[in-house]
C-alpha cells in the first residue's frame, strides 16, 4: 500500500508515558472518495486517554494524542460519500474502522469484530502504512463515512461529545436488560457514567436508585433523576432495598462487594459491569443460582446502536453535565478527575487550539 497524500492537523498528546501533554502538529490524509473531513468542535476528555497515555493498558505507540468523544462539522466529503455533506453536525466515538466482514460487523456489533476494531487512538492505522490512529485532541480528523455519526442538532454542542462514550457504554446494557417504562434500576456509582446511567434510565420511564457510599452524592443524584438514594455502607438500608432492582448497572471501577449488589435485585434480575476494577471480583455463585439472576458485561455499542442511542438523547434532549476547558488546561484536567473532581465530564473546547502554530 502506497502512502496517502497527507495535510498538517494540529494537535494535543503525549511523546511519552512521563511526558505532559503538549501541543504537537501531526499528519492527516487527505480524504479519499469514502471519506469525511470534520472540523473538530469539542471533545470528550475520559478515563481511558488517560490510561492509554500512561500505557496502563498495554504499550501505546507515541506520540499518542487521545480523544474518542469527538463532535465537528463536516468540512469535506470524498468523491463517493452518500450519508453526509459539507455543514453537517456529525460524530466519531471509540472506534473508526473495523474488518466490516466478520458475524459481529454484519450484524452491527462493530465493537466486537473478530480481527478487533480499529480504535480512534493507538491502533494501527488502516490508511498510512507504519503510523497508527490519532484521536479528537486535534483540529481535525478524516474517518470512512461509515463509521461517522450523525448528531442531533437540537443537542447542546458543548454537551454533547460524552454521549459518544459514556452515553453508549451506559446507554448499551440498558437496552440490553430491557428496561422500560416501570423498571426499577439502580446505578452503582455517580462520576462520568453514572451519572449519564440515571439519566437515560429516567428518560425509558425507569425508577431509578443510586447506590452509593457517598452521602453527599444523593441531592445530585437526585437531580438527575434518581427517585431514591442507597448508601451501600448501611446495612439497614440494604436490607430494605433487598430483592427489589430488575436491573444494576455498575459503574465503578474500584474494588468493591458485588455480593452487596447481587442481594438487591429481584429474583431473574440482571447485574451489568460496565467498570472493570484492576483486580477481579469476588462473586458468590449461590446466591445467582437461588435467584437465577443474571451477570454480563457491555462494551460500548455498535454503529447502528450509537446513532439509535444520539437519536434517543434528541428526542429527549439528553447531554452530559459537562465542564468546558482550553487545551491548556488538559494535564490539570488529568489530575482534577483522578480525584473525581468534576461534575461530570471534561469537554474540550478545540477552538483554543487554533492560537498554536
Amino acid at each position: 500500500m502506497s502512502a496517502p497524500a497527507t495535510f498538517d492537523a494540529k494537535a494535543w498528546g503525549s511523546s511519552s508515558a512521563t511526558a505532559p501533554l503538549e501541543f504537537f502538529k501531526i499528519q492527516r490524509r487527505v480524504p479519499n472518495e469514502t471519506d469525511v473531513k470534520i472540523n473538530i468542535e469539542y471533545c470528550g476528555i475520559c478515563h481511558s486517554d488517560y490510561h492509554t497515555i500512561k500505557g496502563d493498558w498495554g504499550p501505546t505507540p507515541y506520540t499518542c494524542v487521545p480523544g474518542h468523544e469527538i463532535v465537528g462539522t463536516v468540512t469535506e466529503v470524498g468523491s463517493a460519500v452518500t450519508k453526509f455533506k459539507v455543514g453537517d453536525f456529525v460524530g466519531v466515538g471509540c472506534f473508526v474502522d473495523s474488518c466490516r466482514t466478520c458475524a459481529c460487523c454484519k450484524d452491527g456489533f462493530q465493537q466486537h469484530c473478530d480481527l478487533g476494531m480499529v480504535g480512534t487512538y493507538g491502533a494501527p492505522d488502516k490508511h498510512i502504512p507504519g503510523a497508527h490512529t490519532l484521536g479528537g485532541y486535534s483540529s481535525d480528523i478524516v474517518v470512512t463515512e461509515d463509521y461517522v455519526l450523525r448528531i442531533p442538532t437540537s443537542l447542546d454542542r458543548k454537551a454533547v461529545a460524552p454521549l459518544l462514550c459514556a452515553g453508549i457504554t451506559t446507554y448499551s446494557p440498558l437496552r440490553q436488560a430491557g428496561v422500560t417504562t416501570g423498571s426499577k434500576v439502580g446505578v452503582v456509582g455517580l462520576g462520568g457514567l453514572g451519572h449519564m446511567a440515571i439519566k437515560l434510565a429516567k428518560a425509558m420511564g425507569a425508577e431509578v436508585t443510586m447506590i452509593t457510599t457517598t452521602p453527599s452524592k444523593a441531592a445530585d443524584a437526585e437531580r438527575l433523576g434518581a427517585s431514591h438514594v442507597i448508601l451501600s455502607k448501611e446495612p439497614e438500608q440494604l436490607k430494605a432495598a433487598a430483592g427489589t432492582l430488575d436491573f444494576i448497572i455498575d459503574t465503578v471501577s474500584a474494588q468493591h462487594d458485588v455480593n452487596v449488589l447481587i442481594g438487591l435485585l429481584k429474583t431473574r434480575g440482571k447485574l451489568c459491569f460496565v467498570g472493570a476494577p484492576p483486580t477481579p471480583h469476588a462473586i458468590g455463585a449461590f446466591p445467582l443460582i437461588m435467584g437465577n439472576k443474571t451477570i454480563f458485561g457491555s462494551l460500548i455499542g455498535g454503529l447502528p446502536e450509537t446513532q439509535e442511542m444520539l437519536d434517543f438523547c434528541g428526542k429527549h434532549n439528553i447531554v452530559s453535565d459537562a465542564e468546558i476547558i482550553s487545551v491548556d488546561d488538559i494535564n490539570e484536567a488529568y489530575e482534577r478527575m483522578l480525584k473525581s473532581d468534576v461534575k461530570y465530564r471534561f469537554v474540550i473546547d478545540m477552538e483554543s487550539i487554533k492560537k498554536y502554530e
